[in-house]
């Protein structure tokens, strides 16, 4: 299966150029005879990482999150198959090269690195770990995807407000359009993210008996689940939308980078177990 694991970690970064580059040829060019052929390209490339994954799980005996590297292609996989769920569920597909580019970065630079561990520290190999970790990745994709969105947002916004009527504004979505998938993804990102807080919180006393629940990880990913909650509530409630929901989401993806920041630099974690 080494083999195996070795001859997809060269394929990948190759599938996902590919898919990136039919996203990016319909974005520019908007020719019908692409519409369908991208997202395939996008399941095709997706169904190959999932066996990828699977693989190097059952071959080393962990899940792939005991390095950065391994982070880095799960993080690969996560971005596309939560744009993916977004195409699926909106069956809006203007905007998936910019998406697909992040995957293609992380993954190339997790095919250039990545090892093969096989001594790996007892607490990694727990498969509930893995499945905590990668929900709350599948989370943190949804929220970069509404970022992304919510720049295009701002891009089209621009061009609109100086009358400048470029690829941009012919490429991409409305502005209405680009809202309802900023708040989609935050959506899904949230949902994803609840389900690696459960986890969590089912899995962790049982691991770590002497687990304190003011833990800096803990704290850091309580505020981003509160503020994109918040958000969602205040957007469904009080009938938020337009600029009003894009900033807010803009907001909540740099309160998550920096509460990110703070907890892996500058605070001590049971997560240090990484």
């Amino acid at each position: 299966m080494i083999e195996t694991i070795h001859s997809i970690n060269v394929l990948l970064p190759i599938l996902y150029f590919l898919t990136f580059s039919i996203y990016l040829y319909d974005f520019v060019k908007d020719e019908s005879k692409v519409f369908n052929v991208k997202r395939v390209f996008l399941f095709i490339t997706l169904s190959l990482h999932i066996l990828y994954l699977l693989f190097r799980t059952i071959e080393f005996n962990h899940p792939p999150i005991t390095n950065k590297f391994e982070i880095f292609t799960v993080l690969a996989f996560s971005l596309g198959f939560a744009y993916f769920l977004l195409e699926l569920l909106t069956d809006i597909r203007g905007t998936g090269a910019f998406i697909v580019l992040f995957s293609l970065v992380f993954q190339v630079i997790s095919s250039l690195y990545i090892q093969d561990l096989i001594e790996v520290k007892e607490v990694l190999r727990n498969r509930l770990l893995g499945v905590h970790v990668m929900s709350a990745l599948l989370g943190y994709s949804g929220f970069t995807i509404a970022a992304v969105h919510g720049v295009l947002f701002f891009m089209l916004y621009k061009d609109i407000k100086i009358n400048r009527y470029g690829l941009i504004f012919k490429r991409l979505p409305s502005l209405e359009i680009l809202e309802k998938l900023n708040f989609y993804s935050v959506l899904i990102g949230f949902i994803l993210l609840t389900i690696s807080i459960l986890i969590g919180f089912i899995w962790l006393p049982v691991a770590f008996p002497d687990i304190s629940y003011v833990d800096p990880k803990l704290i850091s990913v309580s505020i981003v689940w509160l503020v994109f909650g918040i958000g969602i509530l205040t957007k469904l409630i009080a009938k938020w939308y337009g600029k009003k929901v894009i900033i807010f989401s803009l907001l909540g993806f740099t309160v998550a980078i920096l509460s990110l920041l703070a907890s892996n630099i500058f605070a001590d974690s049971f997560h240090s177990f990484y």
